[in-house]
C-alpha cells in the first residue's frame, strides 16, 4: 500500500527517474543552471533533518553512517545541523578520508571544526538512531566484506533507520538488492522518485518514503526528458465528468465477450466492475449455459449467447468498447470470436486472459528475438487496443521464460511503449502501462489482490472508463490505479488473506466517491 506511504514536500509532477537521468538532472542543475552543489547538499540535509526530527527525542543518540561520496556528504551535513540543534550526533566513516569526494571532505572539515565526533569504527549499540548515507543512487555493484557486515549489524539491531535518497545497497534502477541492503524505516529521496524505490524488493526496504524538493529546476528535467510517472490520489480528478442531463447511452456501451461453460464468474466480475465504474450499458456475450447465473447475479446486464444462432457481427457493432478473453477458454469458438473482433478496426478493444493465450498460440514460430515477436503481435492488432497480460501470459506472448520477465521488465516496458496505437498493461506487483513513449508505474494495491478474478475486475474498470470517452492510454493508467485503490480499501475491511475479487468490485464506489 505504498500510495499512502509517499509524502511529498513541495515536489514536482510525479515523474520517476533512473540513476542515469537523476545524475544528468543533477549535472545540468550545477553546470548549466549554476546552482552550486553545496546549495543542493544543504537543502537535502535540511530535508533529512526535517524528517528525522519528527520521530526523535533530545535524549536519542544519532549515528550518521557515511560513504565517501556526495550521499555521505548529505549525511554529514544533516548530522551537523542536528548537532547544532542540540542532538547527540556522531559520524561513522568506514572509508579512507583521502578517498572521499571534494564535497565530502569539506563537510567532514566543517563537522570537525564544530567538535562532532568522526570515527572509522565504533560500537553501534551506543546509538538508537541511524542515518544511512553510505551509498546513493550511483551504486552498481554488490556490497561485500566489512561493509556488508556493517549493514547486516544495522539491520539486526533495534534502531530507527533513516536513509538518504535510497537505502544503501538498493539499485536505483531496478529495486534489486546489490549483495545486501539497509532495511530503512524512512527514506528521504530528493527531487524525483527513483525507479528502485517503487519496484520490489526496493519498495520493502525503503519503508515510508518522503519525496523532497531540494531545488532541481523543471528545466533540468525537460532537458533530460522524463517518460515514466505514477499517480496519487489527486489524479482521481482525471475521472470523466458525469453530465447532469446524460442518459445510459451517454456513458457508453460495453460488450464483454467472456465466460466459457463453468466460467461465468469471470464474465460477471468484469461486467459488474464495468457498471460500477460508470458505463451506461453492458452486454455480456457468453456461453448460453451461463444465462441464469449472469441474469441472476447481474440483472442490469444485457445478455447474448455466442454458442447459439446469434448475429455476432451485429452484436459487436453495437458496442462502443469491446472486452474479450476473461474465462473464455481457447476452443475453436473462442478463436473464431477473437478473429471476428480483430477484423474490425474501429471499436476500442481490450484483450485479456484466454484471448491473450490464443494470440500467443497463433504467434508460435521461429523468431529472432522476443522483440521481433512483439512487433509481429503489434501487427496483428487493430488500433486502440489494450492488452492486459499477467507475467505468465506475457511469457507466452513473448516466447521467453517466466523468470526472464522480471529481469527484463524495464526493457520490455520500454519496447512496448514504442507503439503509439497499442497499450500494454503489464500486470504484476508493480504494474506498468506502456504506450506512446510513456510508462506508468502503479503504486496502489496490495498482495491480497493476488487472487482469482482480480484481473477480470481490472479489465471491467478500464472498459468502463473507455466507454465514458477517457483516452485509451489514460483509461488504462487510471483503471490500474483505481483497481489498486479499491483493493486497498477492501483490504481495510477483509484483511489481505481474505480479500476476494468481488470485494474489490464493491470497493470501487468508495474510491470514485472520494
Amino acid at each position: 500500500m505504498l500510495n499512502t506511504m509517499i509524502k511529498k514536500w513541495g515536489c514536482k509532477m510525479k515523474y520517476v527517474v533512473d540513476s542515469k537521468k537523476m545524475k544528468e538532472i543533477d549535472k545540468y542543475t550545477i553546470d548549466v543552471i549554476k546552482i552550486p552543489s553545496l546549495v543542493l547538499m544543504e537543502r537535502a540535509a535540511l530535508k533529512i533533518v526535517a524528517q528525522v526530527t519528527q520521530y526523535i527525542k533530545k535524549e536519542d543518540r544519532i549515528l550518521v553512517v557515511c560513504g565517501p561520496g556526495n550521499n555521505g556528504a548529505d549525511g554529514v551535513a544533516a548530522g551537523r545541523i542536528l548537532f547544532l540543534q542540540g542532538f547527540q550526533v556522531a559520524i561513522l566513516l568506514p572509508f579512507e578520508r583521502n578517498n572521499c569526494s571534494k564535497e565530502m571532505q569539506l563537510q567532514l572539515t566543517i563537522a570537525e571544526n564544530l567538535g562532532i565526533i568522526i570515527n572509522n569504527s565504533c560500537s553501534l549499540i551506543e546509538y538508537n538512531i541511524i542515518i544511512d548515507a553510505i551509498f546513493g543512487i550511483g551504486l552498481s555493484k554488490p556490497i561485500r566484506g566489512e561493509l556488508a557486515e556493517l549493514i547486516s549489524e544495522i539491520n539486526r539491531g533495534n534502531y530507527k533507520v533513516f536513509s538518504a535518497d535510497i537505502p544503501s545497497g538498493i539499485s536505483a534502477d531496478t529495486g534489486k538488492v546489490l549483495g545486501t541492503a539497509i532495511k530503512a524505516d524512512y527514506t528521504i529521496t530528493f527531487g524525483y522518485m527513483k525507479q528502485g524505490l517503487l519496484m520490489y524488493p526496493g519498495a520493502d526496504y525503503a519503508g515510508e518514503i518522503s519525496l523532497a524538493d531540494i531545488g532541481f529546476p523543471g528545466k533540468a528535467l525537460t532537458y533530460v526528458g522524463a517518460d515514466t510517472f505514477y499517480y496519487t490520489n489527486e489524479d482521481l480528478s482525471k475521472l470523466p465528468m458525469r453530465k447532469k442531463d446524460g442518459h445510459k447511452g451517454t456513458f457508453g456501451k460495453v460488450l464483454i465477450i467472456a465466460g466459457n461453460i463453468g466460467m461465468a464468474g469471470a464474465a460477471y466480475l468484469s461486467a459488474k466492475a464495468c457498471y460500477k465504474t460508470g458505463a451506461g450499458m453492458v452486454k455480456v456475450l457468453t456461453a448460453h449455459k451461463n444465462r441464469d447465473i449472469i441474469q441472476t447475479l447481474l440483472p442490469e446486464a444485457l445478455f447474448a449467447a455466442y454458442d447459439l444462432d446469434e448475429d455476432l457481427p451485429s452484436i459487436i457493432a453495437w458496442a462502443d468498447v469491446i472486452v474479450i478473453g476473461p474465462g473464455l477458454g481457447i476452443s475453436e469458438k473462442a478463436e473464431e470470436l477473437l478473429s471476428l473482433v480483430l477484423s474490425q478496426n474501429k471499436i476500442p478493444l481490450i484483450i485479456d486472459a484466454d484471448a491473450l493465450n490464443i494470440m500467443a498460440k497463433n504467434l508460435d514460430g521461429n523468431y529472432i528475438s522476443w522483440k521481433e515477436r512483439l512487433n509481429k503481435l503489434n501487427a496483428m492488432l487493430p488500433k486502440h487496443t489494450i492488452l492486459t497480460p499477467h507475467p505468465m501470459e506475457l511469457s507466452r506472448l513473448l516466447g521467453i521464460d517466466l523468470s526472464d520477465i522480471s529481469h527484463n521488465i524495464f526493457d520490455i516496458a520500454n519496447q512496448c511503449s514504442y507503439n503509439n496505437e497499442i497499450v500494454y498493461v503489464l500486470k504484476d506487483a508493480r504494474t506498468f502501462v506502456a504506450s506512446a513513449g510513456k510508462k506508468y508505474i502503479n503504486i496502489s494495491g496490495n498482495n491480497g489482490m493476488a487472487t482469482a478474478g482480480s484481473g477480470d475486475v481490472l479489465t471491467g474498470i478500464i472498459a468502463g472508463l473507455m466507454a465514458q470517452k477517457v483516452s485509451f492510454y489514460e483509461a488504462a493508467c487510471l483503471g490500474v490505479y483505481i483497481h489498486g485503490l479499491a483493493g486497498d480499501m477492501a483490504a481495510e475491511k477483509t484483511g489481505y488473506y481474505s480479500l476476494m475479487a468481488e470485494d474489490i468490485v464493491e470497493a470501487i464506489c468508495g474510491v470514485l466517491s472520494r
